[in-house]
């Protein structure tokens, strides 16, 4: 621990983990893991940030899992960016215009170097129509289209934000878990928000924390894979209190070791769909001898979920 001058806190150092699974589904059709993951911590420790990105699985998004990527990269690049260099900004309009603008761009480049090919564009056609494939030549952001959710950790602040499907929870030290940002009403079967909509701007959900309103113990970013894997929301939320109970029980590096396990138990139960955990922990709100491990976080998935790749709104 670094020791402060008398009278000063001590300011909690945190730490990050996570995986991404290839969904059940995918892996039996030969389909790449869409999501993406993405950790990132400075030296200094601060800021410290995680984003992940589910890559729409609709024909006509037929590179979301190149989509995916760019999105973490440049989320993560963003935050770092307003959190260090950008305070000023207001967060509302600045994070999500860059967080946008630069994925545009890097996709763009993406197609300079690569163009869509005629063979891409006759699978799209020969399974969602010419429509669908005139729709793509028109906007071929589109067939990169992804979903971007992202949290950072920094000296005074934390930072929440997301477009599209999936979920950010946070976990009191008391265990308490609530949503970290208010749910969206478009987002209902498989239609979601997207990196690709010419709305994505307006789009974002985000929210700003100061450190005196209070810090988690843990920080939960899921793709819809996960949160999908479960019988009701009441078994996904105890997911935050029992990874919580978990690092405090065995320690963030067993938990992290053990994750792929029960991410790929999460899909081959449930959702079939690619699945991708991201934890931010704080450390002193994890050191808990009396804690005991529960084994895996949450309820039991669900046998009868159905996956929901996402189709971007448009």
């Amino acid at each position: 621990m670094v020791e402060a001058a008398p009278g000063e806190a001590v300011a909690p150092k945190w730490r990050t983990a996570g995986d991404s699974v290839v969904g059940a589904t995918h892996r039996r059709s030969g389909i790449p893991n869409q999501d993406a993951l993405l950790l990132s911590a400075a030296a200094p420790p601060l800021p410290v940030i995680a984003a992940v990105s589910d890559g729409h699985g609709s024909p006509k998004c037929f590179r979301s899992h190149v989509g995916s990527r760019i999105a973490v990269g440049v989320a993560a690049l963003v935050l770092r960016e307003y959190l260090d260099v950008a305070g000023d900004a207001d967060p509302s309009t600045w994070i999500p215009a860059e967080i946008t603008r630069r994925w545009s761009e890097a996709v763009r480049l993406d197609l300079m170097l690569s163009p869509l090919t005629a063979e891409e564009l006759d699978v799209v056609e020969q399974k969602s129509g010419p429509a669908a494939r005139r729709l793509v030549e028109s906007g071929p952001l589109l067939a990169y289209g992804a979903t971007v959710l992202a949290a950072a950790v920094g000296e005074k602040s934390l930072v929440y934000l997301q477009l599209g499907d999936g979920e950010i929870l946070t976990v009191s030290d008391a265990g308490e878990v609530r949503r970290a940002l208010p749910g969206d009403a478009r987002l209902f079967a498989d239609e979601t928000t997207s990196l690709a909509s010419p709305s994505a701007v307006r789009d974002f959900r985000l929210q700003v924390v100061s450190g005196e309103e209070g810090i988690p113990a843990l920080v939960l970013l899921t793709t819809d894979g996960y949160v999908n894997s479960f019988r009701d929301d009441e078994g996904f939320l105890r997911v935050g209190a029992d990874i919580l109970q978990l690092i405090a029980s065995v320690g963030l590096d067993t938990v992290e070791a053990d994750m792929t396990a029960w991410l790929d138990e999460a899909t081959r139960l449930g959702s079939g769909d690619d699945v991708t955990l991201a934890v931010i922990c704080r450390e002193d709100a994890v050191r808990r001898p009396d804690a005991v491990a529960t084994g895996v976080p949450g309820a039991a998935p669900s046998a009868t979920a159905t996956q929901a790749d996402g189709e971007p709104d448009e």
